[in-house]
């Protein structure tokens, strides 16, 4: 390959190949670039995209953010099937191999610690959404905000004795597509994958019990939130 190179992730070497038809930011295949006993997985991506003038223009244009946004969690995605990866942010780009093997050689040791503690586990999101409050009944009922309070700790109480870690972040506000409700609990679960099924039962049984409270769960995900990854190129 010649070329920059933009980095998706890191990761231990892995005997499966990845998927033929697997493509990344602006199509390219990815490929893996291997440095004593970790392996960049990377693509090429054009020399005009890379110069000061074309990255402003593309930091200011939606679309292109969402696209490549997209072809790197595909890719991500892609080996989170054949080996634990270590995710990069989006966006990181290094001007030739020689510069992605000096990235990795700088950052050895706290690449492999952080590897050996992924190793075998999964991220799963789990976000509360307040629901419309109904017609007012005859006996006041308890404000809806308190009743998601309660039922968030209870719930976050109950998923923490599963993971092995995680992460709360800010709920967000709702974007112009966004369903009805406000979100008001959201949180990332670093889970064995041997301990998935349970994991999901729970929040089933959550999802159940829930009033006036929706209950979203996504993953099984790399370990995102749990990777402290702030590599700049």
């Amino acid at each position: 390959m010649t070329g920059p190179r933009y980095v998706y992730a890191v990761c231990r070497p892995f005997g499966t190949p990845l998927q033929a038809e697997l493509r990344g930011v602006g199509g390219a295949q990815p490929a893996l670039l291997r440095h004593h006993d970790l392996i960049a997985v990377v693509s090429t991506v054009p020399v005009a995209d890379c110069c000061e003038e074309a990255l402003r223009a593309h930091l200011a244009d939606q679309d292109w953010l969402a696209a490549t946004a997209r072809a790197h969690e595909g890719v991500i995605d892609a080996l989170t099937t054949v080996t634990t990866p270590l995710p990069l942010r989006p966006g990181i780009v290094f001007q030739d191999d020689w510069s992605v093997r000096m990235m990795i050689e700088a950052r050895e040791d706290e690449f492999g610690r952080t590897l050996d503690r992924l190793e075998g586990r999964v991220e799963w999101g789990v976000k509360l959404y307040l629901e419309p409050e109904p017609e007012p009944e005859p006996e006041p009922a308890e404000p809806g905000p308190a009743r998601a309070e309660a039922f968030a700790r209870s719930l976050h109480e109950l998923l923490s004795r599963y993971a092995e870690d995680c992460r709360l972040h800010t709920p967000q506000p709702p974007g112009p597509a966004a369903v009805p409700g406000p979100n008001v609990f959201d949180a990332a679960y670093l889970v064995p994958r041997a301990h998935s099924e349970e994991f999901v039962e729970l929040v089933d049984r959550a999802r159940q019990e829930a009033t006036g409270i929706r209950v979203e769960l996504t993953g099984p995900w790399a370990a995102y939130s749990f990777t402290g990854e702030e590599v700049v190129s």
